[in-house]
């Protein structure tokens, strides 16, 4: 009984430490952090040093150096400052809880505000889902949807509006976008798109259950860096099952 109660005693302790450490908790899988610095509109310092990036969005680039801003860039950063600047806020993870570059990547809340979904309909960020962080991208889509359909914020901007497939100029290469279109040629794991041929490579395909079931004529919304081949033909790699939508 002595050994037990002094078990338990000793497990207490290392997660009281745990927490007080910082680090993530064993059990929820959450964190509370400061927010100091905001860099952009979809990443900020904590008063511990750490980078945090709102995991599932992106946001326009800010100036930088010497490349320029994007349309709405400070607005997404002002938008940010003004909800969490100098606040505590709550930090929720999905299974990768950092990038390459070492930030760590979460959902953000504040009083019970979701700060990602607020960026998302409020039309400052489009949604960016990277395997195999899934959690919330279905929820952060269809606030994406309406803001699409209400052409607030960035869908309003000739840099980030719906792209239509058979519009697709040299222009665009390079440019991670929104594509829409009617599908031809559907052939398994890829298809042709107006003037784009989309494809989901054999490294993502253990994130779909099967092929797409598609079908020529069918109207798509499919999200991604826009490509040229040697051939000169317009391409684009689907990576998650959300980067592909089939509407009605």
């Amino acid at each position: 009984m002595q050994f037990k109660l002094l078990l338990i005693l000793a497990l207490g302790l290392c997660i009281s430490a745990t927490v007080e450490a910082g680090t993530l908790s064993i059990i929820s899988e959450t964190r509370w952090v400061n927010a100091t610095t905001i860099i952009d509109g979809d990443t900020f310092h904590t008063d511990k040093g750490e980078k945090v990036r709102l995991l599932g969005i992106n946001t326009p680039k800010t100036m930088h150096d010497d490349e320029p801003g994007q349309p709405l860039g400070q607005t997404a950063k002002k938008r940010l400052r003004s909800l969490i600047e100098g606040k505590t806020v709550q930090l929720e993870f999905d299974r990768d809880k950092r990038d390459d570059y070492g930030r760590l990547l979460a959902q953000v809340y504040l009083r019970g505000q979701w700060i990602n979904g607020i960026l998302v309909e409020e039309g400052l960020a489009h949604v960016y889902t990277f395997a195999p962080n899934f959690k919330w991208a279905a929820a952060l889509l269809e606030k994406e949807k309406k803001a699409r359909a209400r052409k607030v914020g960035i869908w309003a901007t000739s840099r980030f509006a719906v792209l239509r497939a058979s519009r697709l100029k040299q222009t665009h290469i390079g440019q991670f976008r929104v594509i829409t279109g009617r599908i031809s040629k559907p052939e398994g794991w890829q298809f042709r798109m107006g003037r784009i041929h989309v494809s989901i490579p054999r490294k993502y395909r253990a994130y779909f259950r099967h092929a797409p079931e598609l079908k020529t004529g069918e109207t798509v919304v499919v999200r991604g860096k826009i490509r040229v081949s040697r051939q000169g033909e317009y391409f684009l790699a689907i990576h998650t099952p959300f980067d592909l939508e089939v509407t009605p």
